[in-house]
């Protein structure tokens, strides 16, 4: 159902109002696909549409979608419309507003083999790039602290690909319940510079692991190297003092998998 819009006041389009992190946080309803790639990849995850805001040059690429989903409203209107409504640069022309998913049940997370866990990782562009290297080096579940950054702000959307619609996802309520992945014989394993912390390359994991990722700057908290059963470490030169969270986890993931 195409609808063009020029009113910046429309009521219709308060689904994109704003839509700036801070503001977003108020409207867990719902998530925010940017850009075509990640608008396709919502629908094939089987996210249920709530509305679409396009320039008319993205129109031919949704054609596909939009006939599967006629009820669904498509608001066209210029990039600089766009712009304005939505508050920032939105450089791909095209935005798609969803129903929020649930987060995976703890059944189909304890069901893998391999697991990402993420303390207070506060950055959505880092947040989304862990996502997609977890789904793309075959890991099995991303599972985040009560701190952490959302998986599903537009943001982090955009850096993991949409990986973080398709790949299971989960909340921890506290630090306790690491203790329900040691019980289904998870091996927490520290990405740390601890004095108990191993070289990567010397390291053998084990048939299940759950690796814990720490937050920009800090790393992971005394308390959940405490908890681990490991500490690992990736082995470099004096030239930095630390490697971006993202850029670690896509090492640790790869030589753990």
């Amino acid at each position: 159902m195409l609808i063009d819009v020029t009113d910046l006041a429309d009521p219709r389009l308060s689904d994109f109002v704003g839509l700036r992190d801070a503001q977003l946080r108020r409207r867990e309803e719902r998530f925010i696909a940017e850009g075509l790639t990640i608008i396709e990849r919502a629908f094939a995850a089987g996210c249920r549409p709530r509305a679409l805001l396009v320039q008319p040059r993205w129109l031919p690429g949704l054609a596909p979608l939009l006939e599967a989903w006629p009820r669904v409203p498509v608001y066209v209107a210029s990039e600089g419309f766009i712009e304005q409504v939505s508050g920032f640069h939105v450089h791909r022309g095209a935005l798609g507003s969803f129903d929020r998913p649930a987060e995976a049940g703890w059944d189909d997370v304890l069901a893998g083999r391999r697991l990402i866990v993420c303390e207070d990782t506060v950055d959505h562009a880092n947040l989304g790039a862990i996502v997609r290297v977890a789904a793309g080096l075959g890991w099995d579940a991303v599972l985040l602290s009560p701190g952490a950054a959302d998986p599903l702000y537009r943001r982090a959307i955009k850096a993991s690909m949409g990986a973080s619609l398709e790949l299971p996802w989960r909340r921890l309520e506290g630090d306790h319940e690491l203790e329900r992945l040691r019980a289904a014989g998870f091996r927490l394993v520290a990405t740390t510079l601890s004095d108990r912390s191993v070289d990567l390359a010397d390291y053998r994991a084990g048939d299940r692991v759950a690796l814990l990722l720490g937050t920009e700057g800090s790393g992971l908290s005394e308390g959940w190297t405490a908890r681990a059963d490991d500490h690992v470490r990736i082995e470099m030169t004096d030239k930095v003092d630390s490697l971006n969270v993202a850029a670690a986890a896509a090492i640790f993931a790869y030589a753990l998998r």
